[in-house]
């Protein structure tokens, strides 16, 4: 079973950018706008989906197959992101797990701001 740390490690053997992995400030804006970037074409797969002529329904297989690239996409730049601050995937993803499950607990999954 691949964890996220594994994939960390897998992807950023194919980064290529410059200064990589020294996490200096060119490192993380590259890796950050990678994501903002990635990010942006979900949002515009979704968007002329939204803005169609089919009305409401299901995405379409070419539409669902384009979202998993651009959503692969996003997990490479978070890795690498990851990887250029020195933190691991499978932390990160815990953390969220246990930050949701708290706000779960204290029936505040509802609302807005990051400390709820």
């Amino acid at each position: 079973m691949l964890t996220f740390d594994k994939y960390q490690e897998l992807a950023f053997t194919t980064a290529v950018y410059p200064q990589k992995g020294t996490g200096n400030p060119l490192a993380l804006a590259y890796t950050a706008l990678g994501l903002n970037g990635e990010s942006g074409e979900v949002a515009e797969i979704i968007k002329k989906y939204l803005r169609g002529d089919r009305g409401a329904g299901n995405l379409t297989p070419e539409e669902l197959e384009s979202l998993g690239h651009e959503l692969a996409d996003v997990l490479w730049y978070v890795g690498g992101l990851c990887t250029e601050l020195k933190l691991s995937m499978g932390d990160i993803a815990q953390k969220n797990l246990d930050k949701l499950a708290s706000r779960q607990e204290r029936r505040l999954l509802k609302g807005s701001g990051s400390n709820r």
